[in-house]
């Protein structure tokens, strides 16, 4: 019913909204606060490029660079004329590409699936698929060699069926320095990244406007000619983004290789020169090819891929309609998917069975003929275990602190605040997405032994990562964070772009200070994008790998992973501790990436695009 009030209370709605903004437009545009906003700017810039850039440089300068200070081609063309390090280069590539090709055969008809249909338990199945993250894919491996060894439970489990002859030992799936280890790295890896692909092609088709689809219906083109015509090539930025991380990742893979015994490979043969007292400059070099290399396949994906484009005048502003299947339709669905899950999970299982499993009592047997809790009692005693825990939450809890108040702060600055160098802050903020992780740990070596760290220098006692009194913490949690700030800027950005500024606006104009405006009104408003990207950026670093392997160079400063691969080395109980420690692993990255994908939902993949 009218009434003349409402043309009041309308009047006073708006009337103050254009002040405001007004208002604020000029106060934001103060020289003071330009000033200010340029300092801080200025200052992260510095932060990255020390703790980013300079890395890198070092890297690259010790690949050409003698001792005396001048420049040389020797280093790197020594890598050329050594044949393991060009067959660990050819390895390593083909590993990757494999790997890749594999994550995508499965990561794009299961995006499809779960976007465009309809079927029971769709909520619970997808949260399922990203099982495989939860477990880093070196600790995979030993469940995978538990289960394929040449007495393992898959021969077993032939040979009861009569199709092998057991006494005559089974399929040596896992033997062949170019044969079934190959294969077995390449499903390892394959299993672990399918799913960062899979969340970046889901976002990227729930981006798309579904009228453009319906447009090309209602002119009688099929499913089949929408799928290749319209959707494929709108989810292009997705498929680019996914398949480039899992690319690099996978290229640059070391746990996974040395569990397996895999030595051909780059990220091996440099593992085990940092080893030395003082790496040589071939190592260096190796990096620096490394790094070229990595460089070279995100030019040609972006070349490939990109190259044919296509944008939307607006992303989807409702969401895509799914078909509905007849029941018999869903029970093939629900058991396909099923299926894969239970394939994607069985190196997750044979963790978990090894964990429980008495030392040497898993031998030509389908399942250990004698089980026992003693592995999990030894992971919460052992020393070595205990320590490497606590260093671990140590590390990650300061790396995900750092990270967190630095992404609110980076991601301020370009969405809202948008200063001169705002591509700049943004471009160096993702750019560890597209650093393989190996460049960034050995980058920290190169800069420990260096001026003002290394040893003679003024903080040569305090951080170092070589030599016999090694202090690595500074290096490992600067690794952690610098590795996890992608995630956290790219969580926090979204948030910031899905909340109105004038709800900011409208509590400076009432009197509040700039900081307390954002403290109070913005964080509250984006908590869920910050959490989400939080516990991603913890979980992550709790097992992270590259890092953990290479700058951790003494038992008293092991981080968890470096921990597990120390154990699964060990005889005895060894591989049966470290299997206890990954389930303990696996239950905390299941439990963080349920939480965030209960925070971001679909959005999540968007927080690993490059």
């Amino acid at each position: 019913m009218y009434h003349p009030k409402n043309d009041i209370i309308k009047s006073i709605k708006l009337s103050p909204s254009i002040f405001i903004k007004k208002k604020i437009f000029s106060m934001a545009n103060t020289p003071s606060k330009k000033r200010r906003w340029n300092l801080i700017s200025y200052s992260l810039l510095a932060f990255l490029a020390v703790f980013l850039l300079w890395p890198i440089f070092l890297i690259v300068k010790g690949g050409f660079v003698t001792e005396e200070g001048s420049f040389t081609l020797q280093y790197l063309l020594s890598i050329f004329d050594d044949p393991l390090k060009v067959q660990g280069l050819i390895n390593s590539l083909k590993i990757a590409l494999a790997t890749t090709a594999i994550s995508l055969a499965i990561a794009l008809p299961l995006a499809i699936i779960f976007a465009r249909l309809k079927f029971p338990f769709q909520n619970f199945l997808g949260s399922l698929l990203l099982m495989p993250m939860i477990l880093p894919p070196f600790v995979g491996a030993i469940g995978v060699d538990a289960l394929f060894g040449r007495y393992g439970s898959i021969n077993m489990f032939l040979g009861h069926l009569g199709l092998i002859d057991i006494s005559q030992g089974g399929f040596d799936f896992l033997g062949g320095q170019l044969g079934g280890r190959f294969l077995c790295i390449v499903v390892v890896e394959a299993l672990h990244l399918y799913p960062m692909l899979y969340l970046s092609i889901l976002a990227a088709l729930a981006n798309i406007d579904p009228a453009l689809e319906d447009a090309a219906a209602s002119l009688g083109a099929s499913k089949i000619k929408r799928l290749f015509k319209i959707t494929l090539p709108l989810i292009i930025p997705g498929i680019f983004s996914g398949s480039i991380l899992v690319l690099i990742w996978s290229f640059t893979e070391l746990g996974t290789p040395l569990v397996f015994d895999y030595n051909t490979v780059t990220p091996v043969q440099i593992f085990w020169g940092v080893q030395e007292i003082a790496p040589s400059p071939q190592v260096y070099a190796l990096v620096v090819v490394m790094l070229i290399v990595a460089t070279t396949l995100y030019a040609i994906g972006k070349f490939i891929l990109g190259k044919k484009s296509y944008a939307m005048t607006s992303k989807a502003s409702v969401a895509a309609q799914t078909t509905t299947l007849t029941k018999k339709s869903q029970a093939l669905v629900v058991a396909s998917v099923c299926t894969f899950i239970f394939i994607a999970t069985l190196p997750h299982l044979g963790v978990i069975i090894a964990s429980f499993c008495q030392s040497g009592h898993w031998y030509q047997s389908l399942l250990p003929q004698e089980w026992t809790l003693d592995h999990y009692e030894s992971a919460l005693k052992h020393p070595l275990a205990v320590s490497s825990i606590e260093n671990s939450l140590f590390f990650a809890f300061t790396a995900t602190s750092i990270c967190m108040v630095l992404g609110l702060l980076i991601s301020y600055i370009t969405v809202r605040v948008k200063p001169k160098f705002n591509w700049l802050i943004d471009a160096l903020a993702m750019l560890p997405l597209a650093v393989p992780g190996l460049v960034m740990a050995f980058g920290y070596v190169a800069m420990s032994i260096t001026y003002p760290f290394g040893k003679g220098n003024p903080l040569g006692e305090y951080f170092s990562v070589v030599g016999q009194n090694p202090s690595p913490a500074f290096f490992l949690i600067t690794a952690y964070m610098i590795r996890r700030l992608p995630y956290v800027v790219r969580s926090v950005s979204a948030g910031l772009e899905q909340t109105h500024i004038s709800l900011e606006e409208a509590a400076q104009n009432l009197g509040a200070p700039p900081l307390k405006s954002v403290l109070r009104i913005v964080v509250p408003l984006i908590m869920a994008n910050i959490i989400a990207g939080g516990i991603l950026a913890f979980s992550f670093s709790m097992l992270e790998v590259s890092d953990s392997l290479i700058l951790a160079q003494k038992e008293s400063d092991y981080p968890v992973t470096k921990a597990i691969y120390d154990f699964y080395q060990r005889l005895g109980d060894g591989p049966y501790v470290a299997s206890a420690m990954g389930v303990w692993a696996m239950a905390l990255l299941a439990t963080t990436l349920i939480a965030a994908n209960i925070f971001m939902g679909k959005k999540l993949g968007a927080m690993f695009r490059v």
